[in-house]
């Protein structure tokens, strides 16, 4: 995609997965990034010393620095959140706090300066709606508030309506996205993303555990298609005002991920099916299937994702071999 006029771009969260991709891809195409990051789940190395790239770290909660970093920046990237249903489940306080005080943070800086702005949500939003594919518009179908997860996802909800509320009443050029599963280089398994947790399981030769009974299925996109989206969507005016799906719509089980997870390890493991209280608390509570509707984005863009579900574990396998050479001694 051709960028006549670069810009610089503040990226919230732009240390962790998404966000150390997305600074990749907008220092190669010549843009300036400046990414703050308090480093709880993003990792300084996970950036590349850049001439064009400035790290600030510090929290989307302390709202002078949200301030003079939005300032100073022609366009935010609003990535940082609490991430992973393990951390979610594990830390709700923090959780709510940085995905609704955080991101009001964000957003008024952006309205006050005149900044576009990309929030990026999730297909949390959809709660235990499991028809499919889900389009934008879908409804959002919640348990009772005393379930974490359901709290996740209406903090993620109130991100969504804020930055809305703001273009409609006040004209903030604001776009919404919602990450589907998305997987690939640098993502921890630290936070319970699955396959990266699957994978090291494989390799370590110790059995992959798999929630409930494997059946729930998922769809995975690979971070680089995922960033190509964002890219998509920043540079086309038409999108601002409107929220887009980002995701695959190649479906499989849990239990069969855990399947190809052996294949392309070629691990001995087996596979453990732990019930759902025992992996996270009681109470928990799982959707049998999420695949995303990406009609809109593609019709608007013609984004569609291009690498497929065993190009992503290739490559995944690949970064865990690499990192476990390097770990032994």
């Amino acid at each position: 995609m051709s960028n006549a006029a670069t810009c610089t771009y503040l990226i919230t969260g732009g240390s962790g997965f998404v966000g150390s991709h997305l600074t990749d891809a907008l220092l190669a195409r010549g843009d300036s990034v400046v990414v703050l990051d308090d480093l709880s789940t993003g990792r300084r190395d996970n950036l590349r010393p850049h001439p064009a790239l400035r790290f600030v770290r510090g929290s989307i909660l302390d709202e002078l620095i949200v301030d003079e970093l939005v300032h100073e920046c022609d366009v935010v990237v609003h990535l940082a959140a609490a991430v992973g249903v393990k951390l979610i489940v594990e830390q709700p306080l923090r959780s709510l706090m940085t995905n609704i005080r955080g991101s009001e943070n964000v957003i008024e800086a952006a309205h006050r300066y005149r900044k576009k702005i990309l929030v990026a949500s999730t297909s949390e939003i959809y709660g235990k709606n499991s028809t499919g594919p889900l389009r934008e518009d879908a409804d959002r179908i919640l348990g009772n508030t005393g379930v974490v997860r359901w709290a996740y996802s209406t903090a993620k909800a109130v991100d969504e309506i804020l930055a809305n509320a703001y273009h409609h009443e006040r004209g903030l050029p604001s776009i919404v996205v919602r990450l589907f599963n998305t997987v690939g280089p640098r993502q921890s398994p630290a936070y319970g993303m699955v396959i990266p947790r699957l994978v090291r399981q494989a390799l370590a030769g110790v059995p992959l555990t798999v929630h409930g009974d494997g059946t729930q299925t998922r769809c995975f996109a690979h971070v680089l298609d995922v960033v190509d989206a964002l890219l998509r969507l920043l540079g086309d005016e038409a999108a601002v005002g409107q929220t887009f799906n980002i995701g695959s719509a190649e479906e499989v089980s849990i239990l069969e991920l855990a399947k190809l997870v052996i294949e392309h390890t070629g691990s001995t493991s087996g596979v453990d099916l732990i019930p759902y209280h025992e992996a996270y608390r009681k109470g928990f509570e799982d959707m049998v299937r999420r695949v995303p509707d990406t009609t809109k984005i593609r019709e608007l863009t013609g984004w569609t994702p291009r690498r497929t579900l065993d190009e992503i574990l290739t490559e995944v396998v690949r970064e865990a071999r690499e990192e476990l050479a390097v770990a032994m001694p």
